[in-house]
């Protein structure tokens, strides 16, 4: 029995160490870039961006058909369908020379290295979302530790308050407020568990895994550079930012999109040929050939040549085209000073937030050098109860004000690392 028991034992701690074991950030990462379903609409968009390339492309190709127009014929020769009855035919086409189609197949080109550009922008979302969900969960899970130990100080001070106004040292207000701040802890408390269910939530939604086994591991994730890029920050910002370059991909695809309409009215020549059985017994055809010249087995191919003048549809369609082309190119522009203008603000958030971090560890070492000295006052008898309860109560609430001001520096860092490139050699270094 004793021996069962033992064995029962050790599999709940090993379950429960299983449960409780850490998820470290580059795990998630990866996990999140194969789970995404964000992903893999991107890559439908990859693939049907380059089937329409193809389309386009392999209208050089010759397009063969395999057909039968079988049917009885009567008086003089008539078609189905383009072509005389016939037992068994063949027909191909594909175009030879065609310069509007040539812009187009560029532009559909163009097209599909725009999806390839967009699968890069939401890989770097991806990453960026998963790092910014880690990191606010693993601060959170740093804050509940401390809003435990808030909600047993106040929770002290509330008792000692009772008892101090029943010996009639405190007056019954003091009970009021020592109330008031227990009930803000409870309210801090709700709050950082529903903040740690959510977040474990949409974090299990992307890596696949279930919610309450994933946990933080602080020391996984990767070190922030506190010190800004170097160098021409915006220019580097508009180089390597995938909307600048999808806006200009999508300027020139809209500029030979606008080609390709003004050269329909050039030549064009399509090759064309076709193989036809005609069967003599359910047609007529002879009597309307000169004797003897009749014959079953029929081909004819060559160049089928076309030289558009007017068509003023056509004239409209192609100015369509170039104000489109001209929208494009100016929302390129627009885009690019964007991204510019963002990675300067970007940039002194950052060292707004650099300066704001530190001053919320100075205050936190304030606070920790005044509940030291409370400590000794206390030890020394020279200090009350209730001040070492405040001292501690100011310490913990300049350690959560620290833990924030850290994940908003993050924050800042992780978007400035995506504006410059940066980020996923930053977040695929992780250990």
């Amino acid at each position: 029995m004793t021996t069962r028991l033992a064995y029962l034992a050790l599999i709940f701690v090993s379950a429960t160490a299983l449960a409780q074991e850490t998820l470290p950030f580059r795990r998630a990462i990866e996990l999140a870039l194969a789970h995404s379903t964000e992903m893999a609409l991107t890559q439908a968009d990859e693939s049907r961006a380059y089937n329409s390339y193809r389309e386009a492309r392999n209208a050089y190709i010759p397009k063969a058909v395999l057909g039968s127009d079988l049917g009885y014929a009567y008086g003089f020769p008539l078609s189905l369908e383009g072509s005389a009855p016939t037992i068994f035919n063949v027909t191909a086409q594909s175009s030879v020379y065609n310069p509007a189609l040539r812009e187009f197949t560029k532009a559909a080109k163009t097209e599909w290295d725009i999806t390839k550009t967009q699968s890069k922008d939401q890989r770097d979302q991806m990453i960026s979302d998963t790092a910014l969900l880690y990191i606010e969960l693993n601060r959170w899970e740093e804050r509940l530790p401390i809003l435990q130990s808030e909600m047993k100080v106040a929770q002290d001070i509330e008792y000692a308050v009772g008892e101090r106004i029943k010996a009639g040292i405190d007056s019954p207000v003091e009970s009021t407020k020592a109330k008031l701040t227990e009930a803000q802890m409870r309210v801090h408390m709700t709050e950082a568990e529903g903040a740690v269910d959510v977040l474990r939530t949409r974090l299990s939604q992307l890596t696949g895994l279930p919610a309450n086994s994933i946990r933080t591991e602080r020391d996984s994730i990767p070190v922030l550079a506190e010190e800004t890029p170097a160098g021409d920050l915006p220019a580097r910002a508009t180089e390597t930012s995938p909307a600048v370059e999808m806006a200009q991909q999508n300027a020139f695809s809209k500029e030979l999109r606008a080609k390709g309409e003004h050269r329909a009215f050039y030549p064009t020549a399509d090759f064309a040929t076709q193989y036809g059985v005609i069967n003599s017994s359910l047609t007529n055809f002879e009597q309307f050939f000169v004797p003897g010249s009749f014959q079953s087995q029929n081909v004819t191919f060559g160049l089928v040549l076309r030289l558009p003048f007017l068509d003023a549809s056509q004239r409209a369609r192609a100015a369509a085209a170039d104000a489109e082309a001209l929208r494009a190119r100016k929302e390129a522009e627009q885009t690019k000073h964007k991204a510019a203008l963002d990675a300067v603000k970007m940039q002194h958030n950052v060292q707004e937030l650099l300066a704001a971090r530190d001053v919320a560890q100075l205050r936190y070492e304030l606070a920790q050098n005044q509940l030291d000295a409370a400590h000794a006052r206390m030890q020394a008898e020279t200090a009350t109860q209730r001040e070492l309860q405040n001292a501690a109560l100011e310490t913990a609430e300049r350690s959560l004000d620290r833990i924030n001001a850290e994940f908003q520096l993050q924050q800042a860092q992780v978007q400035l690392y995506r504006a410059t490139g940066e980020l996923q050699q930053w977040a695929l270094a992780a250990r």
